[in-house]
């Protein structure tokens, strides 16, 4: 089957859930709380720092695996067989992912964080918030893009085997890239830590969640669906957790200089939708399905922040800019990823009337 012959989704869009619509609202609600904790009940926030091995924070890597198993339940790696059914869409969704978004982000970073909005930032924190940048960029979405491909009538098995790719990769290349690219900005590479938190929160977890995903499949299909409908809402509670403790440390820095949060969204948006048009435009220029296209150009604008959010506590600790960054990422990914499904789904004439004749395809 080619691109040109994809069937039409078989299901109309699902309405997102009350967690997955205000995410942003809980995020706000969370920082509000963790900061007056960390400023009323400083002891307790400082014993839960303290608790580490190997400067891994035990609660907060309980509560990141908490978050992550249950997304990557829904990954079956099986689908890279489809992968070369839309080798083109698949060829975008990789160039966007590897080879511009890291290192777009890496220079957006050096442009507002090291020059446009340094007078504004504290100093001994500039090349943590490049690093912060830096890692929501190196991590593609694994979850939330399931959601915005189905509020777009995104192809489900294009964004499935998309998804199963990218994990495959960053399970090797999450650790080089994010060396590299903080080698490039100056900022040393702790590689002992590094390897650690890739080992510790994708390969253990992709490797635990694939046995349990075979076990329940082995009962039959409906108890994967009756697990995942049960333990869903388990991932954004421990987000949400691990927000509360990251701004319980953070509270000071930010009530200081409440503005920082915005000059750090301000290089993640122009990020956002620069590869989000990027793919959209790509998948058009080569034919590839509206349903294609869709996908592609929601993974490449959105990010596995849970991830993001782990590797920058554990490089640099819960009261470093490099968490402080990952976590303005949750803050907009929401609302931001919204108005890009509104876009393409707005779009959708425009990009099939520029469809070459000889690919075009009907979504």
């Amino acid at each position: 089957m080619s691109s040109a012959t994809l069937p039409a989704p078989a299901a109309p869009p699902a309405p997102m859930s009350v967690f997955e619509r205000y995410l942003s609202v809980w995020v706000f609600l969370c920082i509000v709380v963790g900061i007056a904790l960390g400023q009323w009940l400083p002891a307790p926030f400082q014993a839960i720092g303290r608790m580490e091995v190997a400067q891994v924070n035990l609660p907060v890597g309980l509560l990141i695996w908490v978050m992550i198993i249950p997304m990557l339940l829904k990954v079956d790696f099986g689908a890279l067989a489809e992968v070369r059914r839309h080798w083109r869409g698949i060829g975008v969704t990789l160039f966007v992912n590897w080879a511009v978004k890291p290192f777009s982000m890496a220079l957006l970073a050096w442009v507002f964080i090291r020059h446009v909005f340094a007078p504004y930032l504290p100093a001994d924190q500039t090349d943590s918030y490049v690093a912060g940048l830096i890692l929501l960029a190196a991590a593609p979405c694994t979850a939330m893009v399931f959601v915005w491909s189905r509020l777009t009538g995104g192809h489900a098995l294009f964004t499935l085997s998309q998804v199963a790719l990218n994990d495959a990769i960053m399970v090797f290349a999450f650790a080089p890239l994010v060396a590299l690219l903080l080698g490039l900005s100056a900022i040393s590479v702790p590689w002992d830590t590094l390897i650690t938190s890739v080992v510790l929160y994708i390969v253990m977890p992709v490797v635990l969640a694939q046995l349990w995903r075979r076990a329940l499949l082995r009962r039959g299909a409906g108890a994967l669906d009756a697990l995942l409908a049960r333990i869903g809402p388990w991932s954004i509670t421990a987000l949400l957790a691990t927000l509360v403790l990251l701004f319980a440390f953070q509270g000071r820095a930010i009530l200081q200089q409440p503005l920082v949060i915005a000059m750090l969204a301000v290089p993640i948006l122009i990020q956002v939708f620069f590869n989000a048009g990027l793919a959209y435009w790509l998948n058009r220029r080569l034919g590839e399905s509206h349903a294609v296209a869709c996908p592609s150009a929601l993974i490449g604008a959105s990010n596995f922040f849970e991830l993001a959010v782990a590797a920058a506590i554990s490089l640099f600790g819960f009261e470093s800019g490099a968490a402080l960054a990952t976590v303005v990422g949750v803050l907009i990914e929401v609302p931001v990823m919204l108005l890009v499904v509104r876009w393409v789904n707005a779009s959708k004439g425009w990009y099939e009337d520029g469809q070459k004749p000889w690919r075009q395809s009907t979504p």
